[in-house]
């Protein structure tokens, strides 16, 4: 097809040295019309005539005529003059709507398709960011603006320290971290040598006080006898007296006289000193009981503390709880007030939640609050209410306060802590620990309770360990006093 066309066969000229193809190009709707020849080259052919080349861009004769007429002062592009850029020229024919032609009427279809499917997809598109708008404003004004958000929220709970109540030296560490323990639980043992010593001579120390107690009370029937006895001889000693005393003196000699006197002084003496010996056995108690005589009672009071020294070489928790923070280590030398772990109630845990000042404006005690944990999710949602606010700002409580009092001042927006009470069901289905993150958010639509300026009635705390030890230590004084008053 390169060498032919329909009035005869085409010369070969220098531009179609490298071509290997052309192709046909009606220029009119016509049947009648002759077909236009075309090599890739850019060189047309007609049906009757050589081929000429066209002009970029022409379709036709009278197209490239019009072109050369209207375009005269614009330079001709150079022909490439390399091989390689020819044969790439070459590869392929340009189609017909690349080099200035209408396109066909199925890609201009396709065309017109697509730029509907854009229009359409950007209708959608703000569309959807219209309503989305359009439902986040409708949200905010129906519930949004009665809410406020924080998620500088965390996990507050009570963290009971663990330290020793006397001086001593660990020989047994019985919990470790993470470990469930009751009150009562024995968490760390002491040496308990010396408080065994100190135990046993203040028990010793008691018994002694109550048997004298009890030979005291044994012996006040004798001084009551010899009360009686020596008010017997002052009875005989005023008698003689007064019978030699009114007898004359030739009957009674002056010696007699004196005798009786003297004998009538030694008596009364003798009944003053029996009163006073009588008088200081019942000063000393042994009338009353024995528990309330008070050389028993400095003496159980010295047993009790050995007692209570005694038991606390066995450290003990106070609460139920989770250790953690655990210290302490065998043979460690440890001294009252030195902590040795630390025990956490999980089942009774607040959130603190710091607000900022504007936050806080429309709160009240008593407002329900929704909860997410970073633990669980958004899955799980805790539910809860407020019960109060700190008493000031963490920068009021640290130990460097801000000053504020200095030429470059900066307004920093304060928060404060709202305390947050959970529900202990949804608390016992999803734990917390102590100092995880927290999401807040308060329903402050019902603003009719307390203002912020109460006590919160969160549930304290109370140990009976302590109560327990106090009892058995009673319990045992009472029994060193049994074994040793006569009377039981």
């Amino acid at each position: 097809m390169s060498g032919t066309h329909a009035c005869g066969p085409k010369p070969p000229t220098p531009e179609d040295t490298d071509t290997n193809a052309t192709f046909t190009v009606y220029t009119s709707d016509s049947t009648d019309t002759a077909p236009e020849h075309r090599s890739p080259s850019g060189r047309s052919a007609t049906a009757c005539g050589p081929a000429r080349p066209l002009p970029a861009g022409a379709t036709d004769i009278t197209h490239a005529k019009t072109l050369n007429d209207t375009a005269t002062d614009t330079p001709r592009a150079k022909a490439p003059t390399d091989p390689a850029a020819l044969d790439g020229a070459h590869a392929q024919p340009v189609p017909a709507h690349e080099r200035g032609s209408p396109p066909p009427p199925e890609a201009a279809a396709t065309l017109a398709a697509r730029r509907a499917t854009r229009r359409r997809r950007f209708a959608l598109f703000f569309g959807l960011l219209a309503l989305a708008a359009l439902a986040a404003g409708l949200y905010w004004f129906v519930a949004g603006r009665f809410s406020e958000e924080t998620d500088d929220a965390y996990v507050a709970g009570n963290v009971v320290q663990i330290a020793a109540q006397i001086q001593g030296t660990v020989t047994d560490v019985l919990v470790a971290d993470t470990q469930q323990v009751k009150a009562g639980q024995a968490l760390v043992k002491l040496d308990d040598a010396d408080a065994s010593a100190a135990f046993a001579q203040a028990r010793a120390q008691l018994a002694q006080a109550v048997r004298q107690v009890a030979n005291t009370r044994l012996s006040m029937g004798m001084y009551e006898e010899t009360v009686k006895a020596r008010e017997a001889d002052l009875k005989l000693a005023q008698q003689a007296y007064r019978a030699r005393a009114g007898a004359s003196v030739e009957v009674v000699a002056p010696e007699e006289l004196a005798r009786a006197k003297s004998s009538l002084a030694n008596a009364q003496a003798a009944l003053a000193g029996a009163q006073a010996q009588l008088e200081a056995a019942r000063a000393l108690g042994s009338e009353r009981p024995v528990e309330q005589n008070p050389a028993v009672q400095q003496a159980a009071a010295q047993f009790k503390l050995a007692y209570r020294n005694l038991r606390r070489t066995t450290i003990v928790s106070p609460v139920d709880g989770t250790v953690g923070q655990r210290s302490v280590q065998i043979g460690q030398q440890v001294g009252p007030g030195v902590p040795l772990m630390s025990v956490v109630q999980l089942r009774q845990v607040w959130v603190e939640a710091n607000f900022k000042e504007g936050q806080i404006r429309h709160m009240r005690v008593g407002q329900p609050v929704r909860l997410e944990s970073d633990l669980y999710g958004a899955r799980v949602t805790y539910h809860g209410r407020v019960e109060g606010v700190s008493a000031g700002t963490g920068s009021a409580f640290s130990m460097l306060p801000s000053q504020n009092a200095a030429g470059n001042w900066i307004k920093v927006v304060q928060r404060l802590p709202v305390v947050i009470s959970l529900e202990p069901s949804e608390l016992a289905a999803h734990p917390l620990r102590v100092g995880l993150s927290m999401r807040a958010t308060v329903e402050t639509k019902v603003r009719g309770g307390r203002l912020l300026d109460g006590d919160a009635p969160l549930p304290g705390l109370r140990t009976r360990v302590h109560e327990a030890q106090a009892g058995e230590a009673e319990a045992a004084a009472s029994a060193v006093i049994r074994e040793n008053d006569g009377r039981r």
